[in-house]
């Protein structure tokens, strides 16, 4: 057997997986379930599922809602099979009457400014127990569980003073407009778009940035 292909933020699109929203090497989604029992049940027929497929989606049960991620970790990226479990999701939460939403998902990295990724790298992987996967991910550490923001290391000068830590919200590229818009209601600004529809800088009203990103205009 081959190995399994990635696909990136185009070919996925091409796929017209309504209500799923591809977000940083995972497709995301919110079912709305309505109550906390309903849920459950969703969460059984999906675990039924997985198990058929012998996949390993990410579910978050609460009230009133199931949040599902799909990734195919062998790869460490969206394929095929993702695909095909969304698609199977989908029918399974239809056929219960959920409505799957992908507006409401986003996915936050952290991001440190810094001069030497080396120095303060080994530090935040120990105070968070994270781990740094390495390989093309030698610039950044993760939660082994999944669960908490992945932390990444980006070059930055040493003149004082910076702003050191920056937040980094994926969105479905349908999100970008209507959160600027609710950025600037809320009394921040836009300080760039020279990086669109990769992503946008926008600041609070005291400076404070943050990257507002989609898989456009990116290889994977």
């Amino acid at each position: 057997m081959g190995r399994v292909s990635t696909l990136n933020g185009r070919q996925i699109a091409e796929h017209g997986l309504d209500g799923w929203a591809f977000l940083v090497g995972g497709l995301q989604t919110r079912i709305e379930t309505g109550s906390f029992a309903a849920g459950l049940a969703l969460v059984d027929a999906i675990g039924a599922e997985a198990e058929r497929a012998q996949h390993h989606p990410d579910v978050d049960l609460r009230y009133p809602h199931v949040d599902v991620r799909l990734t195919s970790h062998d790869v460490g990226g969206v394929s095929d099979r993702d695909v095909a479990m969304a698609r199977a999701i989908a029918d399974l939460a239809q056929s219960a009457g959920h409505r799957l939403d992908a507006t409401a998902v986003s996915l936050v990295e952290m991001g440190l400014d810094t001069p030497d990724r080396t120095v303060v790298m080994p530090f935040w992987a120990a105070v968070l127990a994270y781990e740094a996967p390495g390989g093309d991910a030698d610039d950044e550490v993760r939660d082994p569980a999944g669960a908490g923001p992945t932390v990444w290391f980006q070059p930055s000068g040493s003149e004082e003073p910076r702003q050191r830590w920056h937040p980094d919200v994926w969105v479905d590229p349908s999100q970008v407009e209507p959160r600027i818009e609710a950025a600037l209601a809320a009394g921040g600004s836009l300080v760039s778009d020279a990086e669109a529809p990769s992503f946008w800088v926008l600041a609070d009203p005291e400076g404070n940035r943050v990257c507002l990103c989609t898989w456009q205009d990116r290889e994977s």
